[in-house]
């Protein structure tokens, strides 16, 4: 098993690809810290994992908040005495473009989806210095490679996901810690079944959705988990401010 006697920090975990990739990393023999803000969705993610013989376990953090940040990480130090992976994943949506999205929407999307990764990164890094280095996966999304209508917010803040990756990347690399990101296309997650469900019509809207993808579908969050643990192995261990597109050819056309 690829992580075997590695800790492994999903944020955002408690469904969609963080849930996947926290199921993914116990399967392979991480112990795994689910972190969420919402506890009886973080809870059953661990006792999935527990059932399929996985060692996971949740700590409520919400990511845009400094202290619940500074102590997640030092829970995780004082009861594994390790951090080998971090994988920000967590993320919230807003839709609307310049004009119509509020101050304080704005500020509520780049606080989670990008202050949030800053913050767990700035954490984590002095952790994974102690154990002589780590793998740091940021999950942005091809929003953050292509202007897409009416999601201002959320592009933005992906983008800067981006950018951070490839700063910590130069700048982490002396210390043996890789920085990687996963660019997901629109994944078949709990989120975006509820999107398309408060569509006029859910069918149609699911369908544009896939078709203006080269493969004609939807991602699943299984397949952006797979990049994810690929990146975040030995088996990647050359790759560093690497961007990995999984969106079906949607930034490719």
């Amino acid at each position: 098993m690829r992580f075997q006697d590695k800790v492994a920090v999903v944020t955002g975990a408690s469904m969609g690809i963080g849930k996947a990739a926290a199921l993914a990393f116990a399967r392979e023999g991480a112990t795994v810290v689910i972190v969420d803000i919402i506890r009886d969705q973080a809870e059953k993610a661990v006792k999935e994992a527990q059932a399929q013989s996985g060692d996971a376990h949740f700590i409520r953090a919400d990511v845009s908040e400094e202290r619940e940040v500074r102590t997640l990480i030092a829970e995780v130090m004082k009861r594994w005495k390790r951090l080998d992976v971090l994988v920000n994943n967590a993320g919230v949506y807003v839709q609307g473009d310049a004009a119509e999205v509020s101050l304080a929407d704005w500020e509520r999307v780049l606080a989670v989806n990008l202050t949030g990764p800053f913050l767990c990164t700035k954490h984590a890094v002095p952790a994974m210095i102690k154990n002589g280095g780590g793998v740091i996966i940021n999950v942005a999304s091809e929003a953050g490679l292509v202007g897409i209508r009416s999601q201002v917010a959320y592009n933005v803040s992906k983008g800067g996901v981006i950018a951070l990756t490839r700063s910590c990347a130069v700048d982490l690399a002396r210390h043996g810690i890789r920085v990687n990101c996963v660019c997901p296309g629109t994944t078949d997650t709990p989120l975006v079944q509820a999107a398309v469900s408060r569509a006029a019509d859910p069918a149609r809207a699911r369908q544009e959705l896939e078709v203006v993808r080269p493969l004609n579908r939807l991602g699943i969050p299984e397949e952006i988990a797979s990049a994810i643990l690929y990146l975040a192995s030995e088996d990647a261990a050359y790759a560093t401010g690497s961007i990995f597109s999984m969106d079906g050819g949607y930034t490719a056309q």
